[in-house]
């Protein structure tokens, strides 16, 4: 197991993420950790990360320096360097020039260390201001840039190594074998990371919290609440109720499949709501966006926690938080991985429910949850769903949210879906999706002329939504998905395509 330090890197999860694709457990914690919990965890190694602050600076964050005297390999990258060479004695001062981007590294010691087996010459990334001015003792240089006099070095009697550029970002060529040099060579770590023990390990600890209790889950239909409740339901049965509220604004027939796989195929115990006129009532005349997320979250807790208290003996309540919303939710320095974002998942139902939160998929990446549900027998289909968002099509109608809009947004959706399907690019797109616009066009139809709605196709391609690229999609793809739409739903004459990229837009459009 290796225990990652977060000093508010936005390169955090990724070096977990690089960690794991190594069948390694870790875990993120922060800077403030109690050293006795360090040495509960009893951690192979321990990665000290990247962060935005200076060490010289009064408030900067620190770790306990007593992880230097637990006989624990440890690996400081760029801030973390830099907080070890001070906290054992070295200097750390602002550089004379700064370093961002691609660097040659020349190594000048591999055997035995990070760089062994990696050639003499290799490519690195390098994002920094601050450089080491002296060493502490025990310590030797074992890499340079052009830049950058000591952009490695290490201390191999205590297994301490410094890194000043980042081994886990894809620009950095020879940064896996880095790190796999880490984890293997010098903290002797065990490749025992696998959904599979996973599984069986959080089935028995949700057996040991719950006891003889009752949960109840939020059902999406997305792939979070779907692992989590066949995970759940694997470890306690029917005493686990799962609430599924059709919010009158899914997809074309969602609740139907929703309810047909885990009632039916999984015997899963779903209590179902058709709150569709709850909702669009409460969404009449409203355009602001944000003014529907909140109706449609305040309309979903009011509902959950009606349903929840028709439901007798519940001691818990089930949330499928992922471990990207734990990290974010309580960093405490500054940086892209402090910035807490508005989730769903995170404290989003009242406390007066007085339940337990029981959360089986908080220490999981994303790509770790699809394994999971995999491991648990779910449908490909449902594992690699795209990405939904909680307010739905309400966000994907620009303008009022009504039956007759929605109706044409879900029929140009669906054949959207089908021809994404057929062309076989699902599953290489982060998402794809159609937007109702709050425009009309002139159009000729049938030698009439018309007058209709005008619908914007959004296809992207990313690794974890922070950053995507509007996807290439064949030309010949496109215009027969312009075809069916104008020609199946009627009140579309327009289709057009979305070639943004976020930054600077978003991916969705609300």
């Amino acid at each position: 197991m290796i225990l990652i330090i977060d000093f508010g890197s936005q390169y955090n999860q990724l070096i977990a993420r690089r960690v794991r694709e190594h069948s390694v457990y870790c875990r993120i914690e922060p800077p403030d950790i109690p050293l006795n919990e360090i040495r509960a965890i009893n951690p192979e190694g321990i990665i000290l990360s990247g962060g935005p602050s200076s060490i010289y600076e009064p408030k900067s964050p620190r770790v306990a320096k007593g992880i230097f005297d637990l006989g624990i390999p440890v690996l400081g990258i760029c801030y973390g360097l830099h907080f070890m060479i001070d906290a054992l004695g070295g200097t750390v001062i602002g550089a004379k020039k700064r370093e961002y981007g691609l660097a040659e590294l020349e190594i000048k010691k591999a055997a035995g260390g990070i760089f062994t087996g990696i050639d003499r010459k290799t490519r690195c990334w390098m994002s920094h201001g601050d450089a080491v001015g002296k060493l502490p003792k025990g310590f030797t240089v074992t890499a340079s840039t052009d830049n950058t006099a000591i952009a490695a070095a290490e201390d191999a009697v205590r297994r301490f190594y410094a890194l000043q550029f980042h081994p886990e970002v894809v620009h950095t060529t020879d940064g896996k074998k880095m790190l796999e040099n880490f984890i293997f060579n010098i903290c002797r770590c065990k490749k025992d990371w696998t959904m599979k023990s996973f599984a069986k390990d959080a089935i028995a600890d949700i057996r040991a919290e719950v006891g003889d209790g009752k949960i109840i889950l939020g059902l999406s239909g997305g792939v979070d609440s779907s692992v989590a409740a066949v995970l759940l339901h694997q470890a306690v049965g029917n005493r686990l109720t799962c609430v599924f509220v059709d919010n009158g604004v899914l997809r074309q027939d969602e609740a139907k499949r929703v309810l047909e796989l885990f009632r039916e195929n999984l015997h899963v115990n779903v209590r179902f709501v058709d709150a569709t006129k709850v909702f669009l009532d409460g969404l009449k005349g409203v355009i602001d966006p944000e003014k529907k997320r909140k109706i449609i979250g305040r309309t979903f807790i009011k509902i959950f926690e009606q349903e929840a208290h028709r439901i007798k003996g519940v001691n818990f309540l089930a949330q499928g938080t992922l471990y990207p919303d734990l990290i974010e939710s309580r960093s405490a320095f500054g940086g892209p991985s402090a910035v807490i974002k508005s989730h769903h998942n995170v404290g989003g139902l009242p406390k007066k429910m007085n339940l337990k939160l029981i959360e089986p998929l908080k220490h999981l990446f994303k790509d770790e949850v699809r394994l999971l549900g995999k491991e648990l027998g779910l449908p490909d289909d449902l594992i690699w769903r795209q990405p939904f968002p909680g307010p739905g099509l309400a966000v994907r109608i620009i303008g009022e949210v009504t039956r007759q809009r929605l109706n044409v947004l879900r029929q140009a959706d669906t054949i959207l879906l089908e021809e994404i399907r057929a062309a076989r690019l699902y599953r290489k797109l982060w998402q794809s999706f159609t937007i109702l616009l709050p425009l009309k066009s002139v159009g000729i139809m049938g030698d009439r002329r018309t007058y209709e709605n005008i619908v914007a196709v959004r296809a992207v391609t990313s690794e974890d939504a922070m950053t995507a690229d509007w996807a290439r999609l064949p030309q010949d793809l496109l215009a027969k998905i312009s075809n069916r739409m104008i020609n199946e739903v009627r009140g579309i004459n327009r289709v057009v395509y979305d070639i943004s990229t976020k930054p600077p837009s978003t991916i969705e459009w609300e």
